[in-house]
């Protein structure tokens, strides 16, 4: 009887070993899913302009690329914004890019060349809309703006298309009520300092380091856009139903709100590729998204937002199918 315990004990010990390969495979199989190499080639991914947050977190996320896929080359193309990144990569002149859903929805709207084949890779984190004034100017609303040299953004940004629905909810024509001026974050702040310009509006993450910066040596503030204006405003229909009340939070530029928040409206982002791009690079890159939020997030506030439960959502367009796999993969 005695003798046969040590051959129990093998028995066991062969157990629990083989319980740890299986689990270590599990892990192993999490952390790399998709069982190769992996891929290689070069992609494009279109960004924003230098001082937005666009460029920085596609920059970011081109190291965190070429992290998981050392053999991936990725090029970054400055762009004024969401409606020129929507419209490259519906035409192929861009593989990836980032654009929020009411520009997306846009260009779907106007059946753009190639809307048909966007495709949604995540849902990011939000935009939240900035409409600035000089701490004394006499702007207290939207409506104020009428006479006002204002900056609507690019010609060929989310910020203009947002601007433009913005001031039209007020009884605003962009045209002839203003007088409009194409600066974006790039050259806004500076207008606004030197008084080239009376308001600018910019749409990003929190915070945007051009503004952060403005902060430093101008003093100025933001004007609300209340709950009972953006209803108004997603009365308008069409794209604009992708707008949501919120508030900016008062951590979001300290030296600006003195620790108030700011009614505001804000927009998802959402990463954008084609329906004919590698599903299996599309799978890699969405694993890169998802895990390299919190190491993205240290510089990028707003991008400690993603998450796998929310990511999926990329409405007004379905899901890649090489995200779709990824998501699979991962569900609990």
């Amino acid at each position: 009887m005695f003798k046969a315990f040590p051959r129990i004990g093998r028995r066991r010990a062969l157990q629990g070993a083989g319980a740890v390969f299986v689990a270590l495979g599990l892990l192993l199989w999490w952390l790399l899913p998709f069982g190769d190499e992996p891929p290689s080639g070069n992609v494009t991914f279109s960004t924003g302009s230098p001082h937005g947050v666009y460029q920085k977190y596609g920059s970011l996320l081109r190291n965190a690329l070429k992290r998981d896929m050392p053999d991936l080359d990725v090029r970054l193309q400055l762009s004024d914004g969401s409606q020129k990144n929507v419209a490259r990569v519906a035409a192929g002149t861009a593989d990836f890019t980032i654009a929020a859903a009411d520009a997306v929805e846009t260009y779907r709207e106007d059946a753009g060349p190639g809307a048909g084949q966007l495709r949604g890779v995540a849902r990011l984190y939000d935009d939240y809309v900035h409409l600035v004034v000089p701490s004394g100017s006499d702007v207290e609303s939207v409506e104020d703006l009428k006479g006002k040299r204002v900056a609507i953004g690019l010609p060929d940004s989310g910020v203009r298309l947002i601007a433009t629905q913005v001031l039209k909810a007020a009884g605003i024509d962009p045209r002839t009520d203003i007088t409009p001026l194409p600066d974006g974050i790039a050259t806004g702040p500076e207008g606004l300092e030197n008084g080239r310009i009376d308001a600018f509006f910019w749409s990003g993450g929190l915070p945007t380091d051009g503004l952060t910066a403005l902060a430093d040596d101008f003093a100025f503030r933001f004007v609300p856009l209340d709950a009972d204006f953006v209803a108004r405003l997603q009365g308008q229909g069409g794209a604009a139903r992708y707008y949501r009340a919120t508030t900016m939070p008062e951590s979001a530029y300290p030296a600006v709100q003195h620790g108030t928040p700011v009614p505001t409206m804000a927009v998802s982002n959402l990463l954008v590729t084609r329906a004919d791009v590698d599903a299996r690079l599309t799978e890699w890159l969405t694993r890169t998204v998802i895990r390299s939020r919190d190491r993205i997030g240290a510089d990028v506030h707003s991008a400690q937002l993603v998450d796998l439960r929310t990511a999926i959502y990329t409405d007004p367009v379905p899901l890649h199918e090489g995200a779709r796999r990824y998501y699979r993969s991962v569900k609990p």
